[in-house]
């Protein structure tokens, strides 16, 4: 798999100059063989943008952005994961991510499930329900978002159910670079998984987006590293790096789980 991460700054309150960027990036990761292209979190409607503003955009997760998304990935046969409000009959919108293929098919939705911070808690639902995997062209993925990926057991969970690849858009500030650079690394090699991490960068309103996107192998090894601008990342995934990151040994097979208990 071929994978492209779109690092670009907030589009706060634009879902129509969102979906044109996302059309222009979808173009440019086409070009260059990309099958899928990640978004940050929260990318159709911006992050810091206020409870009123996020409840007002929020929608369904088969709405008019979903379709409008769906056209963008079948006119470039490719699937695109993003980030957008969605609606909550039941309280604020859940900060939820959706995947769609290259045919135009939803395939995942998930929403976020730990929230970080007044700003999150002030804009948003946690989510009750645990991420699942699912398969697209041949491999098992699982969704998290953010914060989602600093509690070690939510990563595991999805490796224990099989994921080969965990795909996190993040809007990820400063001064919590070390997310990026020592966290993200460490979760992909402590469960032997690709893991590919998709933020922002720039400012919108008081928060200063650290950029550092990255896709890592199953042997922490950084494929593809974004510095703190724009930047389409592209990252080859070979299967094979996660039969030979656990061919000596397996972190999942050698846990002792009755020792682990509280």
């Amino acid at each position: 798999m071929r994978l492209a991460l779109y690092q670009c700054p907030p589009g706060p309150d634009d879902r129509a100059g969102n979906l044109r960027r996302l059309r222009e990036a979808a173009q440019r990761a086409a070009s260059q063989g990309a099958d899928l292209l990640v978004c940050p979190e929260m990318f159709v409607s911006g992050y810091n943008i206020g409870a009123a503003r996020v409840a007002a955009l929020a929608e369904a997760a088969g709405g008019s952005t979903a379709a409008a998304i769906a056209t963008i990935a079948r006119d470039n046969d490719l699937g695109i994961l993003y980030g957008y409000p969605e609606s909550n009959p039941d309280g604020a919108p859940f900060n939820s991510v959706q995947l769609i293929d290259r045919h135009g098919e939803r395939r995942a939705n998930y929403r976020k499930t730990h929230l970080y911070g007044d700003l999150d808690r002030s804009q948003f639902s946690p989510s009750d329900e645990a991420a699942a995997v699912f398969e697209l062209d041949g491999w098992k993925i699982g969704l998290l978002i953010c914060f989602d990926v600093e509690f070690p057991e939510a990563v595991r969970s999805l490796a224990l159910a099989g994921a080969d690849l965990i795909l996190v858009p993040t809007a990820n500030m400063r001064p919590y670079e070390f997310v990026a650079e020592v966290l993200v690394p460490c979760r992909a090699y402590e469960n032997q998984v690709f893991l590919a991490y998709a933020n922002f960068q720039g400012v919108e309103g008081e928060l200063d987006y650290c950029g550092l996107s990255s896709v890592v192998a199953p042997d922490g090894q950084v494929l593809a590293r974004a510095s703190q601008a724009e930047e389409l990342l592209i990252a080859d995934l070979d299967p094979e790096r996660l039969a030979m990151a656990r061919a000596g040994f397996s972190y999942l097979k050698l846990r002792r789980p009755l020792l682990y208990r509280s």
